[in-house]
């Protein structure tokens, strides 16, 4: 008897990896699935490419990413519909995506010289006689594990800084989107043909954990924090180093004097856009008590005009169908506790549609307000100051981004949330500032993406000294007499005693 799969739901047959579109089933792409040796096979090759690609210098790789961005952009239609083809998400937000994506491989590229280069250091006194260097040099082979809510954003957000900084990378695309990982990968092999820089391996998570065992020497993870845990407990067999970025439960917090109007807009695009599966999505809102019922009718207002359906609709399909039974628990979890739905509600799940639901007076120990729920869902408790919406913000366990609005004291309470990323009078802008790192803390990870961090994350420092004249005050010999240690002793206790 053939098994029944549900659309969007990956496929393993006749050793290939199957993947369809959630809204229609219809196959959007079928890739070979590797074994653990097809993925040593691939680290083994990107070490050897490594070699080459790293005597480029940031010059040579500058242009060939370069290259790359000119082709990403060229062909944004054609990414786009496919990433629509194979999750579901609508072109427009597709687009979106892409853009971000290239404005990152361009930043990576042209910075990398800058950020990475070998500089000068200044000496301290104690050891004058030597100059201090310091440069950065490239891992090696960078394993990259993506998700399928971003398959191009998100992998790129690794990929392209880990090759701007002199590695090779081996992508294991989520299963949910393989054919997506597999364009972005082929169309790299367009613009730099010589060797096998970037190269994806496909399948489960198996072989994701295939990957973190092969002998890489770094491994990039974006996903869910119990998908983290397992990844890094893999590493840990061979202390390969690992960035996670997991999680999140994001909050926005509206203060009295915040303009409505374009927090409520904010909002509903933080929470609402890919069908709410963004790890730095809008989950929660907390809004005080003066303007709660205000910001909640025009929160009602703007997310109920929003369509939700294949093809040109605002919102798509939850893209990973056994997504919705979660969802599904939190909004009945939420409204069995005393929740209200203001718009949406338990009839709002349709699969393979989620329509958007907002409620209101959930309970703070309801799974809504406390588990990721990756769906078009929003919570909005009203507190009383931002002193209470900061300490219920703060209260999980994940700190990935958030958002505040308002006015005089806006920035100072984003300082105060427990995040590695805020935006303030606006929502997910973090992510698209190619200049500034990304990532979280607790649940939500840890390492950084993005901006200088990112290039430096993908990369050794690695510290040179060299001595330039003989020693004032010597110390690191066995030479040195007790004259010199009572001079040594002398000048410590002039420059440091005071």
């Amino acid at each position: 008897m053939t098994a029944v799969h549900a659309p969007g739901t990956p496929v393993i047959e006749d050793g290939r990896l199957i993947s369809t579109s959630p809204a229609t089933g219809a196959e959007a792409g079928r890739l070979p699935v590797a074994t653990a040796e097809d993925v040593r096979r691939a680290v083994d090759q990107a070490r050897a490419a490594g070699e080459w690609w790293a005597a480029l210098g940031f010059d040579g790789r500058r242009e060939r990413l370069l290259r790359w961005r000119g082709l990403l952009a060229r062909r944004i239609e054609e990414i786009a519909e496919l990433v629509h083809a194979e999750g579901g998400k609508p072109v427009a937000d597709a687009i979106v995506e892409v853009v971000t994506a290239v404005e990152h491989v361009d930043w990576a590229a042209r910075n990398a010289r800058r950020v990475l280069g070998p500089r000068r250091v200044r000496s301290r006194l104690v050891l004058a006689e030597f100059s201090a260097h310091l440069e950065y040099q490239p891992y090696g082979v960078v394993g990259v594990i993506g998700p399928w809510n971003y398959p191009v954003f998100t992998p790129i957000g690794s990929a392209a800084y880990a090759l701007a900084a002199g590695n090779t990378v081996v992508l294991k695309p989520s299963e949910y989107t393989p054919a997506v990982g597999q364009w972005l990968v082929d169309t790299f092999a367009e613009v730099v043909p010589e060797r096998p820089v970037f190269t994806a391996v496909h399948g489960l998570g198996d072989v994701g954990a295939a990957l973190c065992r092969s002998g890489v020497d770094k491994v990039a993870f974006t996903g869910s924090s119990a998908t983290a845990r397992k990844v890094m407990a893999a590493c840990a067999e061979s202390l390969t180093p690992v960035l996670l970025e997991a999680g999140g439960k994001d909050a926005m917090i509206v203060d009295a004097d915040a303009d409505l109007d374009a927090a409520a807009e904010a909002c509903v695009w933080g929470a609402l856009t890919n069908a709410g599966q963004t790890c730095i999505g809008i989950e929660r809102v907390y809004a005080v008590e003066p303007v709660f019922d205000a910001f909640v009718g025009k929160v009602v207002e703007r997310a109920g005009r929003l369509t939700v359906g294949p093809d040109d609709a605002d919102i798509g399909p939850i893209t990973m169908p056994s997504q919705i039974d979660v969802i599904r628990r939190h909004i009945d979890d939420a409204l069995s506790r005393g929740g209200r739905a203001v718009l949406g509600g338990a009839d709002a799940v349709q699969p393979p549609y989620v329509r958007p639901t907002v409620l209101v007076d959930v309970p703070e120990d309801s799974a809504a307000v406390r588990e990721e729920t990756f769906g078009p869902t929003l919570t909005i408790n009203r507190v009383r100051d931002a002193d209470e919406a900061v300490a219920r913000a703060n209260a999980l366990s994940y700190g990935l981004g958030g958002s505040v609005f308002g006015r005089r004291h806006a920035v100072a309470i984003a300082r105060r949330l427990r995040s590695g990323m805020a935006s303030v009078n606006s929502a997910l802008t973090f992510a698209g500032m190619s200049t500034l790192p990304f990532g979280g803390v607790g649940d939500s990870g840890f390492g950084r993406i993005h901006g200088e961090d990112g290039l430096r994350e993908f990369s050794r420092a690695k510290a040179i000294t060299r001595r330039r004249a003989r020693s004032l005050l010597p110390s690191t010999t066995f030479e040195r007499t007790p004259a010199d240690v009572a001079r040594l002793v002398k000048a410590i206790k002039v420059m440091y005693g005071r």
